[in-house]
Formats: C-alpha cells, structure tokens, sequence
C-alpha cells in the first residue's frame, strides 16, 4: 500500500519535470557526435529510411533523435516486462492491466503515431509502474507455488555423482526437473540467476538440489566446458554452446539455441537420459554461499535495525547489485563492497552478486551485513524493504541512509530503472557503463530530476556518500 501511494503521490510532479526539462532541451542544445539532440540515431523500421538503410542524423518521418531514443528505451523496458510476466503466466498468474499496456506502449512506437515526447514520458514512467505490478506478481506467484524463502546456507562446489546443472531464471522448469530425477542417482545443480531456487522451500527440499556452481551468465562457457554434465537452459542468459559441450545441452520454455535439442511439456527423459551416459562428477573442497533473503524476513527483524541505526550501529545500507557484465571494470562493485565500512549493510540480488557474494562480511549484532534477496525480478523485495524502513522511521525514502549501487546490462534492468524513478528514488549509482540509449539530452533530466550518477571508483564514491571510507 505504501508503495501504491507514492507511486500515486509523485507521479504527477514527475511528468511536468520531465517534460519542463525535455522541452527546454529540444529549444536548442548543440549536437555532440556522441550524444545531445543532434547525435546518431538508427531507425530502419519503414520504407521512408535515408537510401532504403536507416535514419541515421533525423527521421525522414520527422522523428528527431531524443524520440528515437526514448522510444527504445519504451520497448527495452517492455521487454522487461514480459521476461516477467512471462514466468507468472508460466504459473497461472496473469494481469488485465498490464496486458493492455503491451499494446498501447509498442502501438506507440509504430511509424507516424505519435511524435510527442511528452507522452513517451508518461509512458516510460508507466513502464515503470508496471514493471513494479509485474515483478509483484512474479514472485507472489513463487511464493503460491513454492513457497516464502528462507535464508540457506547453499554448497557452491561439486558432490561426486551424475549431474545436471540448470541455469536461467525459470523456477517452474526447475522444479519440473527435480521432480522426474528424484531418485535416479542424479545431482541438480543451478546456476547463476537460479541459486535463489535453494531457498524456496518446495525446491529445497528436493535432496538431490546439491548445490550451484559457477557465478553470473558469462561464465558458463568456461563453466560447462568444465563440469561434464549435462545442462538445461530455461530463459535468458543462455550463450551459443562451443563443441566442448554442445552435445549435452539442452533447452525448454522460452530459450532456444541453433541445432540443440528443445524440451517441449517439460519431459527432461532425453536431458536424464544424457545425464546417466556422462561420467560422475569428482568431489570438490566444500565452499558455501547464502541465498533465501526475502523481504519478509528482513522486516521480520525491523525493529532490531531500528534500534541498531538508532544506537549508530549501523550507519548505512547500500543495495549493490543488478545485472553483471564481463567487462573488466565490474570489478569495481567488488572492490566497493570490500571497502565499505563495517557497521553497513549490504543488500544485493540479481547476478551482480556473484561479484562478492563469496566474502564472509560477518554480522552487526545478529544482522548479516550480506544480504542476498534473490533475482533481477526479487527487486520487489529491495522496494518494498526500503518502502518499510521509511515508514519504520517515519521518513521519506530519500532521507534514508540507504544508497542504491546498480549495475546493469540488458532490458530487464532498463525496466527496473524506470520502476525506481516512477518511485522517485534519487541519487542511484549507475555502471559500469553509461546506457546507449542514453544521449545527453535524456542524461541530463536524468541527473537533474533523478540526481542520477555514473559511477566513478569505489573510493571516490564511498566518499562522496559517507564523507570517509575508512573502515
């Protein structure tokens, strides 16, 4: 409810600031070959486009590059969207509005139906509040099916045994899975975006859920080349396989790669069956991660952090997290969480995460200052425990001590952007690198009504938000 009513609150001051500052932009700024108004745009999606290949300067049609641009943000955070309604459907759950507003936002962007920025803006922000109802959904259907997580002390190494590792974020495949191996002599391991799987307690009480190997979705490569199991991809984040282990992987759902086999109706017999041809993995040193955070237990402990903040215990939380990439300045969220203080709490979820999620950060009197809350779409949770500890100290949401770190690096990530802007939160970190359908013209609304910030280094910014990173 507190969510809804500030949603309902600031929306209306958010659309005239936007507008105000779009219209001020579009009465002049000079062009920069890699952003402002008069930077490259691309659009080839009508016959109209300069020599048959693409308006590439200022649409034939008259669009000009800020249009173009936020009308590709619209469908990237619309492909957010779907990713997650799309898993709800999976489960039975579906939602009227949201549905009629797939149509309205991608009619939108047809050639010659609307050339006003001003509506593009409500828009976005309605994608915003949209993707918010959408992740809701997504995960009370989780919580319906397998119920509330648990925080769970999971195995990050191989057990000896026949194994499948199962990647992606397609809890139901999972589930599905751990049902037709229970008691075949087969080890079920996730990977990436599904090691919060080990906390819902449907799932883990499956014995055979041996644990997860590997970190974020760029290093499956390397990851299954090296574990000779046979692998499921369920959504998203799946890569082209390489010849080590084409032979053995195999998807389902929404997920699909060249010459590999699909699993229609979920009948894995032919991922079981090249399971048991494969040999035994060998046993590994244990290593152990923590996963199972849910909004619900954090605010379980509400007023043991109220009286931690209020004793000056705990200075201050970060959410630190989002989308990895594999660019070697991604480096800096780790370097970031190991720099902070140690009277701070970190919340992290998506697979960001894998970054640090192996450091032992301890505890602040019984509160781990690590937190993992779970996947892209389990930042609902992140919402609605930042919505409670403003009501919990009687504050708005930016006068928290709470700062959001957020990497990104695909479309469900634009979605949830814009679900933190509907919800005017300020002063989000962004990285490691600026979004191309960024230019300077929507970067600077960005940093003037948003305070949006790149990052920099991870000690230039813990000084800039704590005044010192001494620990």
């Amino acid at each position: 409810m507190y969510i809804l009513l500030l949603t309902n609150c600031i929306k209306v001051n958010i659309i005239i600031s936007f507008v105000s500052s779009s219209n001020k932009i579009l009465g002049g700024v000079k062009t920069t070959k890699n952003g402002g108004v008069g930077m490259d745009m691309f659009c080839f999606q009508c016959s109209q486009t300069v020599n048959g290949e693409g308006c590439t300067k200022y649409g034939v049609c008259g669009k000009d590059p800020v249009l173009a641009h936020l009308q590709d943000n619209l469908i990237f955070a619309l492909k957010g969207i779907a990713a997650y309604s799309f898993h709800a459907r999976e489960l039975g759950a579906s939602d009227d509005e949201i549905n009629e507003f797939f149509a309205e936002a991608l009619y939108s962007t047809l050639t010659n139906v609307n050339f006003d920025i001003a509506r593009f803006i409500d828009l976005s922000l309605k994608a915003g509040q949209i993707n918010l109802k959408a992740m809701k959904m997504l995960k009370e259907a989780h919580v319906k099916a397998f119920g509330q997580p648990v925080p769970t002390k999971v195995r990050a190494s191989a057990v000896k045994g026949k194994a499948i590792i199962v990647t992606g974020h397609n809890l139901k495949a999972l589930y599905e899975l751990l049902k037709q191996t229970e008691g075949k002599g087969i080890n079920v391991y996730t990977h990436s975006e599904m090691l919060p799987a080990h906390g819902y307690p449907e799932l883990k009480k499956f014995k055979h859920l041996a644990g997860n190997l590997g970190g974020a979705w760029h290093d499956q490569k390397a990851l299954f080349k090296k574990y000779e199991a046979a692998i499921l991809g369920t959504s998203n984040c799946v890569l082209i396989p390489d010849k080590s282990y084409k032979d053995r992987i195999f998807t389902c759902g929404i997920a699909g790669l060249p010459d590999v086999p699909h699993i229609d109706n979920y009948d894995y017999s032919a991922v079981i069956e090249k399971a048991l041809s494969l040999p035994e993995l060998q046993e590994e040193e244990e290593r152990f991660i923590t996963t199972g955070f849910s909004a619900g237990t954090v605010l379980g402990l509400a007023d043991k952090i109220k009286s931690l903040v209020e004793a000056g215990k705990i200075r201050n939380f970060f959410l630190v997290g989002g989308c990895d990439t594999p660019f070697k300045m991604s480096q800096y969220y780790r370097e970031f969480v190991e720099k902070l203080p140690k009277d701070t709490v970190i919340l992290t979820l998506a697979c960001g995460k894998f970054r640090f999620n192996d450091m032992d950060l301890g505890e602040i009197e019984g509160i781990p200052r690590l937190i993992d809350l779970g996947q892209c779409n389990d930042a609902i949770d992140a919402i609605e425990i930042v919505s409670a500890l403003a009501d919990l100290f009687n504050v708005g949401v930016n006068d928290l001590p709470v700062n959001l770190i957020v990497s990104w690096m695909e479309q469900k990530a634009v979605a949830i952007l814009w679900t933190l802007l509907s919800l005017n939160i300020k002063g989000i970190y962004l990285g490691p690198i600026k979004p191309a359908w960024v230019d300077d013209a929507i970067l600077k609304v960005l940093v003037d009504k948003y305070d949006l910030k790149l990052i920099s280094t991870a000690d230039e910014d813990i000084q800039s938000i704590l005044g010192s990173v001494n620990v």
